[in-house]
């Protein structure tokens, strides 16, 4: 009786103190940790940061790496008692890392707004990271040239017609004073346009019809057949060819688009700004999409991704989890928040972002606005990536010199895959 006498008393001081200062008792509030990627951002999401503090009560504190050393400062913030809420998980070798400490986002709100398929799995299938900003990457286009050559952008929507166009213009490239292709450079400065770029097409459609979403040990080949196909399109229908392209740089491509010698060159929207400084005009180019064969590819858009994608930290405080992905909501959905968001990182992947002013993404927002599947960046799941590259890099070099067959391509794809994969797993 006395124990309940107690607790009634108690209440009612309470509730007495309450009533006197007026004041409701006050839920916890979390805060946000953002340990950023990108040196160049760290002033404006300062600013942002005191923004979103001053509008909304929330305490944002932004910590930015040093450039090149993000990953060994964030294994140390992640052994502080007070650890990032916010951080970047941008490739397979960080969802090895930090996989297990990603909250699952699935389901919230900032997940369903994606626009993109920019998203890294766990191997229980949930959401480790999701992008917050993109690149797009396919075959630029002079439309000038094109039409001069009796084309226009219309003609092409899939490999046959492409091949159509490109051989043709191959074959007048003497009477047209352009070629079709810029060269497929193997050079250290330029192969990774295809070792992984170009890489991406049959991953990406081997991946899609497996489910496959994570890193596998081993790869079907089946779309090799399509890789053969658009290589084999590039190196027979450009100026430079053979031998010669083991030693055929990035600048070479780039020279060769530039100064108007060739109607295709395989890039990305990261090349639009050097293209406006070489004085092309919105109105010469277009990006299409990188067509090598596959049935049904009319509906195919862009190659877009990004390794900018945010994790938040699922040993984090629930108030701190929900602060978070409050503060993630609010920067692609407020009006101030996108205009940070798309002025320091570009093109950002949600429904309502401001339309970015690189000619390239908004190709590819034209494409999926009009029902077109986008291709994810399934290369960023390669295991021992530079190694595996190398193999394949040497495997085109000897078969586009008719050193060796497509069949060591093929191995270099599948086997070296495999031996990659083992080494970085056992």
């Amino acid at each position: 009786m006395k124990k309940i006498l107690v607790l009634l008393i108690a209440a009612a001081l309470i509730f007495s103190l309450t009533a006197c200062t007026g004041e409701e008792p006050t839920e916890k509030t979390g805060s946000v940790y953002w340990f950023n990627f990108k040196p160049e951002a760290d002033a404006a999401l300062q600013n942002v940061a005191k923004s979103y503090k001053n509008q909304t009560g929330v305490d944002v504190k932004v910590v930015t790496a040093a450039s090149g050393g993000y990953n060994t400062a964030l294994i140390a913030e992640m052994d502080k008692k007070n650890a990032p809420t916010l951080f970047v998980v941008g490739n397979m070798e960080s969802l090895k890392t930090w996989g297990d400490y990603c909250y699952d986002l699935r389901g919230t709100s900032v997940f369903d707004k994606l626009n993109q398929d920019i998203i890294l799995y766990n191997e229980d299938g949930s959401v480790a990271s999701i992008g917050y900003c993109y690149e797009c990457f396919g075959i630029i286009v002079n439309k000038d040239l094109l039409g001069k050559a009796g084309y226009s952008i219309e003609d092409i929507y899939n490999f046959e017609t492409l091949s159509a166009v490109a051989s043709d213009i191959h074959k007048r490239s003497g009477e047209l004073g352009f070629d079709a292709f810029t060269s497929s450079g193997l050079d250290s400065s330029s192969s990774w346009r295809f070792s992984g770029h170009l890489a991406n097409m049959p991953l990406y459609y081997e991946f899609n019809d497996r489910g496959v979403n994570f890193q596998v040990p081993s790869l079907t080949g089946d779309y090799l057949y399509a890789f053969k196909n658009i290589w084999d399109l590039y190196i027979n229908n450009s100026s430079v060819t053979g031998a010669s392209l083991a030693t055929a740089t990035a600048d070479m491509a780039t020279a060769e688009f530039t100064e108007r010698k060739a109607v295709f060159y395989q890039n990305g929207s990261w090349e639009y700004h050097k293209l406006k400084e070489a004085g092309f005009t919105d109105d010469e180019l277009q990006m299409i999409p990188i067509y090598t064969g596959v049935p049904g590819e009319e509906n195919a858009g862009l190659c877009s991704g990004t390794e900018n994608c945010w994790a938040v930290n699922k040993n984090a405080s629930e108030e701190d989890i929900k602060a978070t992905l409050d503060f993630m909501d609010w920067l692609v959905t407020s009006d101030e928040g996108t205009k940070v968001m798309t002025e320091e990182f570009g093109a950002i992947p949600y429904e309502g972002a401001p339309e970015d002013a690189n000619l390239f993404i908004k190709n590819a927002s034209e494409y999926v606005n009009g029902g077109k599947y986008s291709v994810s960046w399934d290369f960023n799941l390669t295991p021992g990536v530079e190694m595996w590259r190398m193999g394949l890099v040497d495997a085109l070099t000897k078969y586009s010199a008719g050193l060796s067959d497509w069949s060591e391509v093929e191995k270099a794809f599948v086997t070296g895959w495999e031996q990659q994969y083992k080494i970085e797993n056992q």
